[in-house]
């Protein structure tokens, strides 16, 4: 392992780092994580080489189901509420990039609009083969414009230089959501639904190779089904035949750094699906 990334993992709170004895850098194997140390005598396993790991098949949803689906997870977030049927999805149809992020800026389509400085499209290579979709943006994004800029947003930087990628290089970073949810609140049910639409072209432009959802919200946006992350750790979804790796929110693990090595095992995870991808 390079000094580098052994900094930047500790940096992250994931040291010390153990690999397998002979083991080559991240490109052969990646390094392993020491968890603390629990009441039961619990081993750190190996990851395999990325290689020789296999890369299970995208679990699929069924056409004619997707749009009940999404309605239904869009509902699990904030089952009180009434979702709203947005007219967005027809309006951004066919818009290009830069119509698109002017449309987003002055969309007016739910309430977050009103306490909003600033909407927060998105930020990277337009092309990428990586995108990763948080939440929505927090009061540093909402100031900047874009996603990510706080100290969720250096978390996450860090993760991606875990596995050798950077900000904006093969990467982009979106949220399900625009506009800032009042105190950083999880988006409501027809808020995720008036935005999903900008989210559904931007995959549609950008066509990844590979979806990295940011949390709960983003997740069951994606996929349009009730989500848990510890349980949907280490599969692989699909939305629109692109698949989608879930894995624990940057804020999340800001107040939870015990679940910091889950997110390395996830990040690890979605490397090695990457290398299957493009070999395939």
């Amino acid at each position: 392992m390079s000094l580098r990334r052994d900094a930047i993992l500790r940096e992250m709170g994931l040291g010390p780092l153990w690999r397998l004895r002979g083991s080559e850098p991240l490109e052969a194997a990646p390094a392993l994580v020491a968890v603390p140390p629990e009441p039961a005598t619990r081993q750190a396993e190996a990851v395999p080489a990325l290689e020789r790991m296999p890369v299970p098949e995208p679990r699929r949803v069924r056409p004619d189901l997707r749009e009940g689906m999404q309605q239904a997870a869009i509902e699990a977030l904030a089952p009180a509420l009434p979702v709203p049927r947005s007219d967005v999805g027809d309006a951004v149809s066919g818009l290009d990039w830069e119509t698109l992020e002017a449309r987003i800026r002055d969309c007016e389509a739910c309430g977050l609009c009103k306490r909003r400085k600033q909407a927060v499209p998105g930020v990277g290579d337009r092309q990428a083969d990586w995108l990763f979709v948080g939440e929505g943006p927090g009061a540093e994004e909402d100031e900047r414009g874009e996603p990510f800029v706080g100290q969720a947003g250096r978390l996450l930087d860090a993760m991606l230089a875990s596995i050798d990628l950077k900000r904006g290089e093969d990467v982009y970073i979106a949220n399900a959501v625009k506009c800032r949810p009042p105190n950083n609140r999880t988006p409501e049910a027809a808020e995720l639904t008036a935005c999903f639409p900008y989210l559904q072209r931007q995959i549609a432009l950008i066509r990844p190779r590979l979806i990295i959802a940011l949390g709960r919200p983003a997740a069951q946006a994606l996929l349009n089904e009730e989500v848990r992350i510890a349980a949907s750790r280490g599969k692989l979804f699909s939305h629109n035949d692109i698949p989608v790796v879930v894995t624990y929110h940057p804020a999340y693990l800001l107040r939870n750094l015990q679940d910091k090595a889950k997110a390395w095992e996830d990040l690890c995870f979605a490397r090695r699906t990457m290398v299957g991808l493009k070999a395939s």
